[in-house]
């Protein structure tokens, strides 16, 4: 059991007005967990900026949390795993046929695009730990511009074959899916996610929306969804942009993707998901409760959460992953990062800070978790704002952190 000093409240409630007050990020909201129950909450700032006369930030606030979407995806599958539904080593074109013949690109940025045929088939596994080459095309991204394939419309007849013609043709006429190396491989951040949430509804029969609910929202009470439903929708944060050094409200540029529930026919296990990080951080206490065998009708196995904080990269994955942490936060540690089947980890202590073996994650829009079962703690940040992983935030997250560690003390 772990608790906060106290005046570790005090300090956290202090670093959160002064921030505020200093008016250099958007509304946002900071939670904390133990096993045993949640020891913080607070939040600063209102869901549009620079509107009081706008809902405060509050536990309920709803955020689009992108890419944490995917450690949720990832513990469906291992269910599926561990129920014996699902074997790491199928192909995965088994269930998605578009993945058949895929091609390595030599060079995204080359005029034209030249490929080869990959000699290595995509298996489930690796969609798993982010190592089947599907990446995420750096050519003529920018950090606040959504993904052509994630901004397009939903078709109302074949959307997943429709996602999968647009990531092939993210680079042109190619003639497969493109890789950026032999999958099993090397790591990569991308698509990944999305894919084995396909697989999961070809495994269920369901969509990936109605197995989630009855596995694991329903379970713990969480009302986060693919769907931003009216009662979703006032609770939801507007984004915020900064241009020029100013912050200002989203204007409807860059286009985010479907938005309409009426329209959302296709179920993105990398990014689709709606949620306030109340609900978040039931889940990550549900797990730390798991692992800890504290849980009452746990939604998974002790084995299945324990996977999410087993590495499994080789020395070119390590690499690779290292590379791209180095550049997308500056107050990372320098070194010691893996990937498990799920998601990130620590695998050295970040000085004042989580400590090793922690998995963490975060949203492109702001929204950032981690769970530490060294120190018994889970966390969630989240503000809703473009450019991504700007600065401010996280400097701010960095701040927190450390405050947090501070003041933490065994119950």
């Amino acid at each position: 059991m772990v608790v906060l000093s106290p005046c570790g409240k005090e300090s956290l409630d202090a670093l959160l007005a002064k921030v505020s007050d200093e008016g250099k990020v958007s509304g946002f909201v900071f939670g904390v967990t133990s096993a045993d129950g949640e020891i913080y909450f607070n939040g600063r700032g209102h869901h549009i900026i620079d509107d009081p006369t706008s809902s405060e930030m509050s536990p309920d606030s709803v955020f689009a949390i992108c890419s944490q979407t995917k450690l949720i995806t990832h513990i469906a599958a291992l269910k599926l795993l561990e129920q014996g539904l699902l074997d790491p080593e199928t192909p995965a074109a088994q269930y998605i046929p578009e993945l058949t013949n895929p091609v390595i690109v030599e060079d995204e940025f080359a005029e034209p695009v030249t490929c080869r045929p990959a000699s290595n088939i995509i298996k489930i596994r690796h969609l798993l730990n982010s190592t089947s080459g599907m990446f995420y095309p750096m050519k003529g991204a920018s950090p606040n511009k959504q993904l052509d394939a994630y901004a397009a419309p939903h078709s109302k007849f074949n959307p997943v074959s429709e996602f999968l013609s647009l990531i092939q043709e993210c680079l042109g006429d190619l003639p497969g899916i493109p890789l950026k190396f032999e999958p099993g491989t090397d790591f990569t951040y991308g698509w990944g996610s999305d894919i084995l949430g396909f697989v999961i509804e070809k495994v269920t029969g369901q969509n990936l929306e109605t197995f989630l609910y009855a596995h694991l929202f329903y379970p713990l009470g969480m009302k986060t969804s693919f769907y931003l439903t009216p009662e979703l929708k006032s609770r939801f944060v507007l984004l915020t942009l900064r241009r020029e050094g100013k912050l200002t409200p989203w204007d409807g540029i860059p286009i985010l993707g479907e938005r309409d529930p009426a329209n959302v026919t296709r179920h993105l296990g990398g990014t689709g998901l709606y949620s306030s990080l109340k609900d978040y951080l039931t889940l990550l206490r549900h797990l730390l409760q798991i692992y800890a065998e504290k849980a009452v009708n746990p939604i998974c196995s002790k084995r299945i959460v324990e996977d999410l904080f087993k590495p499994t990269l080789n020395a070119a994955g390590v690499k690779s992953f290292s590379r791209m942490m180095e550049q997308m936060d500056p107050f990372s540690a320098p070194n010691g990062y893996q990937w498990s089947n799920a998601t990130a980890l620590c695998t050295a202590d970040w000085p004042r800070r989580r400590k090793a073996g922690t998995a963490f994650w975060m949203g492109w829009l702001g929204t950032h978790h981690f769970m530490d079962p060294m120190s018994g703690v889970a966390a969630v940040f989240g503000t809703q704002i473009l450019p991504t992983l700007e600065h401010e935030e996280l400097s701010l997250i960095a701040r927190l952190e450390e405050t947090l560690y501070a003041a933490l003390l065994p119950g």
